[in-house]
């Protein structure tokens, strides 16, 4: 088992940070895909209310249960910052799927004895064979 399969094993409860109620979008489609997968999904978006029924949070913060894996759809500046609260709130497991990331991110997470994964598709990780 590869050590990306052994992440997604072993956290199942998951905020999405930039979901996006629009199905066209890369947030959406990670949200569902976690959720077809039978993951916990925390959508987090101060935008909406609700995604698919499922209540969106506003920040990680505001999840009442911490998530094992926060993944974030959102440009680098502002993945560093959800880095930040993951940090504060001891979430182990950060997922930077392409275009959520940059350097200093990877070093953030680093640098704090977070596990990162950057510049993998995570829809593309739930479909691929153990």
């Amino acid at each position: 088992m590869s050590w990306i399969q052994s992440i997604l094993r072993n956290n199942r409860e998951v905020a999405v940070v930039g979901v996006s109620a629009n199905k066209e979008k890369y947030g959406y489609e990670v949200f569902d895909a976690l959720r077809k997968k039978g993951f916990t999904v925390y959508p987090v978006n101060p935008k909406y209310e609700k995604i698919e029924d499922i209540h969106c949070y506003a920040s990680i913060s505001d999840i009442p249960q911490k998530p094992s894996m926060v993944v974030t759809v959102v440009p680098a500046q502002v993945t560093k910052d959800v880095i930040k609260e993951a940090v504060e709130l001891g979430v182990n497991v950060v997922w930077m799927p392409p275009g959520s990331w940059d350097q200093e991110a990877v070093q953030m997470c680093q640098e704090h004895n977070l596990e990162e994964i950057h510049d993998i598709c995570l829809v593309s990780a739930l479909s691929a064979p153990d």
